[in-house]
């Protein structure tokens, strides 16, 4: 089973025609190497991956960013929100979003598995109709003890992508009818 309360605060973010993707990472690695030097409370890391093909991002679908901000539980969340825009780490932040074309948000927390700071592959799929969320769970754990991976499900139906997202070394075989869109990542931080 996942951890005691792990949620993540998930953003996806584009950059603007004009500004280069190298100097984009550069400034969002600035960010998030700022934000885990100078922690806040229940902050337990973050990471950052490239994706392409998340109709919820870049207008459809094009190049964008995938961050998650790993906290304890919810308290942690309004810790995370102020720490985020202030002192020592307001530079970082207002450097990276003054480049940043648009972008959109989530809540998710840990299912099943252990959390992975450099996945290779999103699956982005729902529940089928009918089916209980525990028989649901059951079915999945074993594909995702296989694939070492992490199940997250979206809360309180805050954000855009589908409800569960499985962070994955390798795509791993689920089941047809939950149509998972399969999305390969390139981690940006903290591995490039």
């Amino acid at each position: 089973m996942a951890e005691a309360q792990s949620l993540a605060y998930v953003f996806w973010h584009w950059r603007r025609p004009n500004v280069s993707a190298a100097d984009y990472e550069a400034r969002q690695r600035a960010f998030h190497a700022a934000l885990a030097a100078a922690p806040p409370a229940g902050f337990t890391g973050s990471f950052s991956v490239a994706v392409s093909g998340a109709p919820w991002a870049a207008a459809g679908g094009g190049d964008a960013y995938e961050d998650w901000y790993l906290v304890r539980d919810y308290a942690a969340l309004g810790e995370l929100n102020a720490a985020a825009v202030a002192a020592p780490r307001a530079a970082a932040h207002d450097a990276a979003a003054a480049q940043a074309a648009g972008g959109a948000a989530g809540l998710y927390r840990l299912q099943l598995g252990r959390e992975l700071r450099s996945p290779r592959f999103a699956h982005h799929f729902s529940k089928p109709a009918g089916v209980r969320y525990r028989e649901f769970l059951a079915a999945l754990e074993p594909r995702v003890a296989a694939a070492s991976g992490a199940l997250w499900m979206r809360q309180m139906t805050l954000g855009p992508a589908r409800e569960f997202c499985l962070h994955a070394a390798e795509p791993v075989d689920l089941p047809p009818n939950v149509g998972a869109l399969v999305l390969p990542l390139r981690p940006a931080w903290p591995d490039r």
